[in-house]
């Protein structure tokens, strides 16, 4: 990652106004990707980072928070997909400070959204109708239970305090690339498109965002990144395995006084799932009378008539879990992929012209189940 840094701090004081030039396609084709247009409108940066999530973000306020200490400057921009930062982070989250007590030391003093320290962590084993205590495999001692998309939300701010560029609502599509096949920059979609394919009245081009470095932290199969895995032959170059997934359902409820304990985190194995399904629950206990619930369902599960969906209503009704739920209300939703590889399907994270970090790139530790700190990590180192 310091090496990506260094590149671009060494590049800064050439990028601003260089000309449009004309583009040879990468050798793999022009359906992959698209080169420099004059018809798009373009701005020009030092970094272009794609989505604001912890490793996003961490990126953006480390590059800014290195050229202050160098007493430099290079121009950063963040690219987000969701309509507001924070509206596509659905994770349930046990929270692991340590890479935010690096980047931001003092942020017990700058009202961060992380109030909710662990109280009780439990492991129960579940059958039809009992639920089995079992001796915990975690230790969350010193961690937090938080709402990911707060998080987030909280950086953002951090970031462009620091002269970041944040921009909610755009969501890339395309890679760019120069004449030496070295990615120079992302695309957005163009808007106002007829389902014929004819442009309507209301027809605009996309934009183009070019950078001397490209960050893509796109969350998991975030569709970039596994066009230049792909393209680039990462994985056989990081000598990584292939990558597999999980389906994670999550609902966010405000229950009643008497049953909410803040700082409670329960996780599951077990029923409603067989044995020959891989998977498991959760229940964390925010603040506000707030409960994250989610069940998450690997993907190679071998009954192709499984809906995670349903067992996920099975899971509600479980005697332990319903009694907890009864007489609350609904407050969010929704649904995500996770990386559940492991450390050995971490691809090579390097490509020409930037680098993959993040859950795109596959740092979850999955045995810890954790994810946000080691994402945030891949961005500071």
């Amino acid at each position: 990652m310091h090496r990506i840094l260094r590149a671009a701090a060494a590049a800064a004081a050439g990028i601003a106004t260089a000309p449009a030039r004309r583009h040879r396609a990468p050798s793999w084709g022009a359906a992959t990707a698209r080169w420099f247009s004059v018809e798009r409108e373009a701005m020009s940066y030092d970094v272009v980072i794609v989505g604001a999530g912890p490793a996003g973000l961490a990126a953006a306020i480390r590059l800014k928070q290195l050229c202050r200490a160098a007493d430099t400057d290079l121009s950063v921009c963040v690219l987000e997909k969701g309509a507001e930062v924070g509206a596509h982070i659905l994770s349930g989250n046990v929270f692991e400070p340590r890479a935010l007590d690096e980047l931001i030391p003092k942020w017990r003093q700058e009202d961060a959204p992380i109030r909710v320290p662990v109280s009780s962590d439990k492991f129960w084993m579940l059958t039809k109708n009992k639920a089995w205590t079992l001796p915990s495999p975690f230790d969350n001692k010193g961690n937090y239970v938080i709402s990911l998309s707060q998080l987030v939300r909280w950086m953002s701010v951090k970031a462009e305090e620091l002269g970041v560029e944040v921009y909610p609502g755009f969501a890339a599509s395309e890679i760019l690339y120069d004449e030496n096949q070295i990615v120079a920059g992302v695309a957005t979609n163009d808007v106002g498109i007829a389902k014929d394919g004819s442009k309507r009245e209301t027809f605009q081009p996309g934009v183009e965002l070019r950078g001397r470095i490209i960050l893509l932290a796109e969350g998991c199969r975030g569709s970039l990144s596994e066009k230049i895995i792909t393209n680039h032959k990462l994985r056989e170059s990081g000598q990584g395995q292939h990558q597999t997934y999980a389906l994670g359902i999550k609902e966010v409820w405000e229950i009643e006084e008497g049953k909410h304990k803040p700082g409670s985190v329960v996780h599951t194995v077990g029923w409603p799932l067989d044995m020959k399904t891989y998977g498991g629950s959760f229940l964390y206990h925010l603040d506000d009378r707030q409960l994250a619930i989610g069940l998450v369902v690997a993907l190679n599960y071998r009954n192709p008539f499984l809906s995670p969906y349903d067992e996920f209503q099975k899971f509600k009704q479980h005697p332990a879990i319903r009694t907890l739920l009864e007489g609350g209300t609904v407050l969010q939703y929704g649904a995500r992929t996770l990386n559940e590889g492991g450390f050995q399907s971490i691809p090579n994270p390097v490509f020409p012209g930037g680098a993959i970090i993040g859950c795109s790139a596959g740092f979850l530790n999955v045995p810890k189940i954790k994810g946000s700190h080691t994402a945030m990590k891949s961005a500071l180192y």
